[in-house]
């Protein structure tokens, strides 16, 4: 998979284009991708994705973002898995967003890229202020397909779904909307190593943005080995308020430092809380350990 960090210049290949955010990579995004690369390798074009980076809402009102259900990479990572041939990742700014819908289809689409398909969810609007929408595709000549929603169980699949019941603890939900168990991928870095002080050392999971769609206590799978992860900013210890992703690994001794791991949540155990101190901590600490060992014999 080739990835550009910037609308090429050089002539490219005729390609089919999806186009959007792709937070999360739910079931409704890996459905529009599968038919992308059924159509792309039926008309020999070159399957490609359009990405934004950071989403525009981070630009235009940072405070209200909606937390990311994934980083740049983790949405690399899917991307590839899906067999996607191109990713074009567009720089998300003021310049950028200033650009007229047609400057946008003509520029971009038509004479960088060599779009010849075009696809969409039903929503998609672009342009300065939201101008365009799936109508001028259509109107200059596109292909288009513009896939409508997708639904489960009643539910419409989407990325805010996916947000809702991450923060609301529902990982069976939120699972079920991706198709997949959530998780969250990232370098193993060196902490202060209190866990280990405490009798449960811990691998620092970096993360690339500071409000997570979740918090709490979960048992999970660190590279496929049982673990419980403390996803948060500590509270108990003082001065300690930077969002952390702390994983203990259950029944390990091995090395995790510099490693790139993925952590997948399966069960909320408890919401982060303060305690009295630090025994108090250790305490709760081996109780949550207990639990998400009981989670693990009850679903091998």
């Amino acid at each position: 998979m080739q990835v550009f960090r910037h609308i090429p210049t050089q002539w490219q290949l005729p390609c089919a284009l999806a186009i959007g955010n792709f937070d999360g990579m739910h079931l409704g995004h890996q459905h529009l991708l599968a038919q992308l690369s059924a159509l792309a390798s039926a008309r020999h074009l070159v399957s490609a994705v359009m990405t934004f980076e950071p989403h525009p809402r981070e630009l235009f009102t940072p405070a209200n973002a909606p937390a990311r259900l994934c980083s740049l990479r983790e949405k690399l990572e899917y991307f590839a898995e899906l067999g996607v041939d191109k990713v074009y990742i567009c720089r998300f700014n003021h310049a950028f967003a200033q650009l007229t819908a047609t400057v946008f289809m003509q520029k971009i689409l038509r004479d960088s890229l060599n779009a010849q398909v075009i696809f969409v969810g039903e929503d998609f609007r672009f342009g300065a202020m939201r101008e365009g929408s799936s109508q001028d595709f259509l109107a200059e000549k596109f292909e288009l397909v513009s896939l409508p929603q997708v639904k489960l169980a009643d539910v419409r699949v989407s990325s805010t779904a996916v947000r809702e019941a991450l923060a609301k603890g529902d990982l069976e939900t939120a699972n079920l909307l991706l198709g997949r168990a959530y998780s969250i991928s990232g370098k193993v870095v060196h902490g202060a190593k209190r866990g280990r002080l405490l009798g449960f050392p811990t691998a620092n999971v970096h993360m690339r943005h500071e409000r997570p769609a979740l918090t709490g206590v979960y048992a999970v799978k660190l590279n496929g080995l049982n673990a419980v992860a403390n996803l948060g900013v500590r509270p108990t210890i003082d001065g300690v308020k930077k969002l952390s992703l702390e994983v203990h690994v259950l029944d390990f001794k091995g090395d995790l430092y510099g490693k790139h791991v993925h952590v997948k949540f399966l069960y909320k155990i408890r919401e982060e809380m303060k305690f009295d101190g630090l025994d108090t901590l250790k305490a709760q600490i081996a109780l949550d350990v207990a639990v998400a060992r009981a989670f693990f014999i009850n679903h091998r």
